[in-house]
């Protein structure tokens, strides 16, 4: 077979695709599952170290389960007042998909979305369920009077 055998003078690859489209197809995918993974951390990095309950400083403790969406609300609601409050109350998260947090919710019959109240000496002062912005406020007043 000859050049001019293929009609137009020019070489042809026989049997051969593009490897490009399977390179962004992967790409694609790759990318997409990072974002999955990333909107799936719970936001505002907060503390998941349970012993700091009773250090000393007042505390509220969110219960977090990644099945849910009740605490992802909550945390938002949170992390509003974290910014004005940060530096007289520790925020912490109690993650359900870690035995500690999953013990914690245990021990005080609670689920996600639930943010309890610690006193400075870990005392618990406070429950609540599911509560908006309003609601976590007027429990930091009227339990740590801040």
């Amino acid at each position: 077979m000859t050049h001019s055998d293929f009609g137009s003078g020019q070489e042809r690859s026989i049997g051969r695709r593009p490897r490009w489209p399977g390179l962004l197809t992967a790409l694609i995918v790759v990318v997409a599952a990072g974002i999955f993974l990333w909107t799936q951390l719970p936001s505002g990095g907060y503390p998941t170290d349970l012993s700091r309950i009773g250090e000393g400083r007042p505390t509220l403790v969110l219960v977090y389960d990644h099945f849910y969406v009740g605490g992802g609300v909550v945390m938002e609601h949170m992390n509003a007042i974290r910014a004005d409050q940060n530096h007289e109350i520790d925020f912490l998260v109690a993650d359900m998909s870690a035995d500690t947090g999953q013990a914690f919710a245990e021990r005080y019959e609670v689920n996600d979305g639930t943010v309890l109240l610690f006193a400075g000496d870990g005392t618990h002062v406070g429950t609540l369920h599911g509560p908006d912005q309003g609601e976590i406020r007027r429990a930091i007043d009227d339990s740590f009077g801040l």
